[in-house]
């Protein structure tokens, strides 16, 4: 130890893991793109879903939206697992798209369905809707990861 301060060792080390955390921060911004992608393919995703939901009526167009949505939830799962990295405050983040994005989804399908029936104007209107969460999620992503 120093004698009229602190021992070099330890400043030594407090440098060397305030290094690793930034290289690790900085890592996470580089990789963290991979979360962008996914909001946009699950934006595109309600371009599809939406006017299925809306237009079509009956068991058939309830089996083809299941298994969609099925595949299109499937596949971002997998491809999110296999990320190595997810940026500070992913959770609350992802948490606030998706229940932003769930609201907007009842309220598309419930309204839709029952005032708007085969109405084409409201399925891209409700498509348009549903995909803007994610769209506007997918934008700050991107720009936070600048």
């Amino acid at each position: 130890m120093r004698a009229w301060g602190e021992p070099v060792e330890e400043t030594a080390k407090a440098v060397g893991a305030l290094g690793r955390a930034a290289g690790a921060e900085k890592a996470a911004r580089r990789r963290s793109g991979w979360y962008a992608r996914y909001l946009w393919a699950y934006a595109a995703g309600q371009l599809v879903l939406v006017p299925v939901a809306v237009l079509w009526h009956g068991p058939v167009s309830g089996v083809v939206f299941a298994v969609t949505n099925a595949l299109l939830v499937t596949g971002l799962s997998v491809y999110a697992a296999r990320q190595r990295v997810v940026r500070r405050r992913f959770g609350v983040k992802h948490g606030v798209v998706m229940a932003s994005w769930a609201v907007v989804f009842a309220l598309t399908i419930t309204v839709g369905v029952a005032a708007f029936g085969h109405g084409v104007p409201f399925a891209v209107a409700g498509a348009l809707a549903c995909a803007l969460p994610l769209a506007v999620g997918a934008w700050t992503e991107t720009r936070g990861a600048a």
